[in-house]
């Protein structure tokens, strides 16, 4: 009897009809695989030699793989599933981008339930897509995320920032803020934020309030050799207030007595116009 069910299963599978269905199944596979590396990547900002080169493979090959050229091997899907916490199964079977309880999703809900604050970095080459996708909730998924344990509670983001305005914090320092969720009466004086606005972009100044227009903000540089400035409170978008700075080790902004000072003396001189105008 078992002789028998072997040879007619063996006949099935010698069919025409199971050598094509076969043949749909790996190619379905291919497809979602090749489809769900794509988004994967993409969700993470990542170039295809960027990723091709954390999964130790060519760029060319991934962008086979991408263009169901070819069927991703499995120490890739493993390498990818073991990354983004999702299963094989998934990757092989299902569209992430459609399905309910998507990758997007389940990523939300991780941090929802972080025990930690999970801090979303906006590095200077996303500080354009930021002013667009702040409110987005996808953009931000897309963003790296950190944490850091000695923070409290509250919503917290990290910007990377460029230029000397803001010496001694060298460029390229990250500043990680903490979200100002009511009205700009919450400002505190001299202290520094990262200003998030329509016309200015991302920004890191200390803020001053006017007294004489409750309507504009004087941002001031800690580089004394930058002109303070104003903006209309309308324009701004987001507040973080500066918590944390964090920079490299090896950055360090060394000063001689004749710049410190200039530096002295200009920021005097600031300070004066700066009473003057709020008087």
């Amino acid at each position: 009897m078992e002789w028998r069910i072997k040879k007619i299963v063996e006949k099935i599978c010698q069919t025409k009809f199971f050598s094509n269905l076969h043949t749909k199944i790996i190619s379905m596979s291919q497809s979602l695989a090749g489809q769900n590396l794509k988004y994967l990547r993409k969700l993470r900002g990542f170039t295809q030699e960027e990723f091709a080169g954390k999964l130790n493979i060519k760029r060319s090959l991934l962008g086979a793989y991408e263009e169901e050229r070819a069927e991703p091997r499995l120490e890739v899907l493993e390498a990818v599933s073991d990354w983004f916490k999702v299963s094989l199964d998934d990757l092989l079977r299902r569209d992430l981008t459609e399905v309910k309880g998507n990758y997007l999703n389940k990523r939300r809900m991780q941090k929802m339930n972080a025990e930690n604050n999970l801090i979303s970095f906006v590095p200077v080459k996303a500080a354009a897509g930021y002013l667009a996708g702040y409110a987005d909730e996808e953009f931000i998924d897309e963003l790296n995320t950190f944490t850091l344990p000695m923070l409290g509670g509250g919503q917290y983001r990290a910007f990377e920032i460029i230029g000397d305005s803001m010496l001694p914090t060298p460029s390229g320092s990250v500043i990680v803020g903490q979200k100002v969720v009511n009205d700009l009466e919450e400002i505190r004086n001299n202290q520094a934020y990262i200003v998030v606005s329509r016309n200015e972009g991302i920004v890191y100044k200390r803020i001053v309030k006017n007294n004489r227009a409750k309507n504009k903000l004087t941002m001031v540089s800690d580089n004394p050799t930058y002109q303070p400035y104003n903006i209309n409170a309308e324009d701004i978008i987001e507040l973080w207030q500066a918590q944390m700075v964090i920079s490299k080790v090896a950055v360090q902004q060394r000063w001689d007595m004749g710049q410190l000072a200039n530096m002295v003396s200009n920021l005097q001189e600031q300070v004066t116009s700066l009473k003057r105008k709020m008087n």
